[in-house]
């Protein structure tokens, strides 16, 4: 136990890099965490042999076994913005792919949109359209219409399945996903930069001193897979804390574009619901190496390289692959590779997208809502 405890503290301590705007992913912080770290190919390199267990915490004594009813409805957040669009095709392209795959317990599949009325997706995509949040109250954060969007959702809509996977559309499946929920236990992703206890501080302000602020655990809504039943629970709270947050000034200096990832983790502890961290749940190229049996590749990170195959940080590499490069319309079909020595993850993930695109009809010719 201690040394799960022991390595729990080295790896929250690994990365340090926050996304500041919409256009550009920051690297300089994230060049100098891994020069000083040791971390490898979806592993921990302690003494030159590498660890990889991933589970990182099941919340109390909880036994392990299969739900009665595993399925799961993989439920995604979107916009009719084109850079949404393409994301969306592209997610719904590897759901397709690996749902009646070996080991997969996907059920069915809904785009969320969150734009107010229908988009040009809605016969090739199954989409649900829910109304954003009245005008101006996001503040420019347009992602603080997710939890609104679920709200009105699970109000309206007939979801089949008990368990549901909150995702992304630049979410794409590189393994068939199995439900990594476990009852009343959820399941999420660990994010290095959400760290309550280092904000408790702020955290009090929305959770209170009766509860250990550990309880509030590391991770946003997405991915997460989670009980229905608790995120009708949950979705409620999600959205007043979230807009209580945007609405404190030194929340929203302290969270910045992650305020709403707080939030839903708040929300979760105000009502008792912890989530099993289970690392191997994504992989987010250029940073993790391998994709090994990781389930989903969230390719949030521009990925920039010279043509020796080295990683530039804060810098547009001579091949480059990042996703805002292609706000107003899809990326082209048939993405060159990248040079030799890139890792295996950023290639897998060219490679993806290319299939993709070569096999979406009509992939160049929608640029707009």
């Amino acid at each position: 136990m201690t040394a799960r405890k022991n390595m729990g503290r080295a790896k929250r301590i690994l990365l340090l890099l926050l996304v500041l705007g919409f256009f550009f992913a920051t690297y300089n912080l994230v060049r100098m965490i891994i020069h000083h770290k040791g971390f490898h190919s979806g592993g921990w390199v302690a003494n030159g042999l590498e660890l990889f267990d991933p589970v990182i915490r099941i919340p109390g004594k909880v036994m392990i076994s299969r739900n009665s009813n595993s399925k799961f409805h993989v439920a995604l957040t979107a916009t009719d913005a084109p850079y949404s669009q393409w994301q969306s095709r592209i997610m719904y392209y590897w759901y397709k792919k690996v749902k009646e795959m070996p080991g997969s317990e996907m059920g069915k599949f809904t785009r969320i949109l969150h734009s107010g009325s229908p988009d040009k997706l809605m016969d090739e995509i199954p989409s649900f359209v829910v109304d954003p949040l009245p005008e101006g109250l996001d503040r420019g954060y347009i992602v603080l219409n997710r939890p609104w969007a679920f709200v009105q959702w699970l109000e309206k809509a007939v979801i089949e399945e008990e368990y549901i996977l909150m995702a992304e559309p630049d979410h794409a499946f590189v393994n068939p996903l199995p439900n990594l929920a476990h009852g009343t236990q959820a399941a999420g992703f660990p994010f290095f930069y959400i760290k309550p206890a280092e904000n408790e501080k702020i955290i009090r302000k929305y959770y209170p001193e009766e509860g250990p602020v550990t309880n509030v655990d590391p991770i946003g809504n997405s991915p997460v897979i989670i009980k229905k039943s608790m995120l009708e629970e949950i979705a409620p709270t999600w959205v007043n804390v979230s807009l209580q947050m945007k609405d404190d000034p030194e929340t929203d200096k302290a969270f910045g574009w992650v305020l709403e990832m707080y939030a839903y983790a708040v929300a979760s502890a105000l009502h008792g619901v912890r989530h099993i961290l289970r690392k191997d749940f994504m992989l987010q190229p250029p940073w993790d190496l391998e994709v090994g049996k990781k389930f989903i590749i969230h390719y949030t990170y521009g990925c920039d390289y010279n043509l020796k195959g080295e990683l530039t940080y804060g810098k547009i590499g001579e091949w480059r692959f990042d996703k805002r490069s292609h706000l107003s319309g899809p990326p082209p079909r048939n993405i060159p590779l990248p040079p030799p020595g890139v890792p295996e993850s950023v290639v897998r993930l060219v490679k993806m997208v290319n299939e993709a695109t070569a096999n979406i009809p009509g992939w160049d010719t929608l640029t707009s809502s």
